[in-house]
């Protein structure tokens, strides 16, 4: 283990600059967050796929206490480098993509025209690649009994995680924090959209035996009858529901017990940026009125946690970027919440195996 007799955590990144500025290398790390730099299937605003670098330099300035999980950290939290190569594909890519969406959104007829055939096939191929690329970087990382987050990226990027995890745990359940269901069979004619994520994950993934939705507020009709006959696999608590409930009296604690009460035993935690109120996250793709404020979010966390589940995985994606660093600045803190509770919830896991 690192010693931390000369580390102080009162200064501001004077020791290192990866994440959160921790002395730890991943050898000695019990997290391990994966970036992601990929934003191919972006269908309004770009920038995500540059957001790890600047949630990297964003976490240098976030304070070590966490009054939920205090000194978390000191298990170890490291951030591997971002890939260039990762990120130079994903934007020749993304030009591609651009060309056959302004492409379709002239009324163009797709079929009849080869090279946008061509472009079809090449953004499927590429996003397909991107997907093995990451299911290998955290299989890997989860063989070595090391806790995995990606970080991502739009939302495409947790699909290799999720079926990583679910070779290393088994069954397990989603909580996806979004103002998206991502239930679409495709978008655009891409397969492995950011809009798609999550029919893809049921679809490829039978381990996951139940997805639950918080704060959905923007999805189409086949979305809406894919929740309906999914035999509660997917289980949505839809933004205005909740709000409904609470302005005729519910607290949101009554709302969070509800939804903890959805979860199996092992979560696995999605949690696009965009499920929160746009003021806290002005420039990510595809922002939607509505939503929960940070604190709201993180008290769901604690209660899922106290309720003695085990967390298995995370993703955050979709965090935009801007000149002045505000977006960057929330996806920091949330990314600190999320790995705190990764590792406490390692005594989750020991209790229910003591338990057995």
């Amino acid at each position: 283990m690192t010693d931390l007799t000369c580390f102080d955590p009162n200064s501001i990144s004077g020791f290192t600059t990866n994440i959160f500025g921790l002395p730890f290398n991943e050898e000695e790390s019990a997290l391990v967050i994966v970036p992601v730099p990929w934003e191919v299937t972006v269908s309004n605003t770009a920038g995500t796929a540059r957001a790890p670098e600047h949630i990297q330099k964003a976490s240098l300035h976030t304070e070590l206490i966490d009054d939920d999980i205090r000194d978390g950290w000191k298990q170890g939290f490291y951030m591997r480098d971002i890939d260039r190569k990762i990120l130079l594909k994903s934007d020749y890519l993304r030009k591609e993509a651009e060309l056959f969406i302004n492409f379709i959104e002239q009324g163009e007829d797709v079929l009849t025209n080869k090279f946008m055939c061509r472009i079809v096939k090449e953004v499927n191929d590429g996003c397909e690649f991107l997907n093995n690329w990451v299911h290998a970087q955290t299989r890997e990382l989860l063989s070595n009994d090391k806790l995995v987050g990606v970080l991502g990226g739009d939302h495409s990027t947790a699909l290799g995680l999720m079926k990583a995890v679910a070779e290393k745990h088994g069954e397990f359940g989603i909580l996806q924090i979004d103002a998206h269901c991502n239930l679409r069979k495709s978008y655009e004619n891409f397969k492995y959209s950011h809009a798609s994520v999550m029919y893809n994950a049921l679809s490829e993934i039978p381990e996951i035996t139940r997805l639950v939705q918080v704060g959905v507020r923007d999805y189409s009709y086949n979305e809406q009858e894919y929740i309906l006959n999914s035999n509660d696999r997917v289980v949505t608590h839809f933004d205005k529901a909740i709000k409904e409930r609470m302005f005729e009296g519910d607290t949101w604690k009554d709302v969070v017990e509800d939804i903890v009460a959805d979860l199996p035993q092992k979560v696995y935690m999605s949690f696009d940026i965009d499920g929160l109120d746009p003021k806290l996250c002005r420039n990510t793709s595809s922002p939607v009125p509505g939503g929960f404020e940070v604190e709201q979010v993180f008290y769901l966390f604690k209660k899922v946690y106290q309720s003695g589940r085990q967390f298995v995985g995370f993703d955050l994606a979709e965090v935009g970027i801007s000149a002045h660093e505000w977006d960057a600045s929330v996806g920091a803190r949330v990314l600190f919440k999320l790995c705190n509770f990764m590792v406490a919830a390692k005594t989750n896991a020991h209790a229910v195996s003591d338990r057995a």
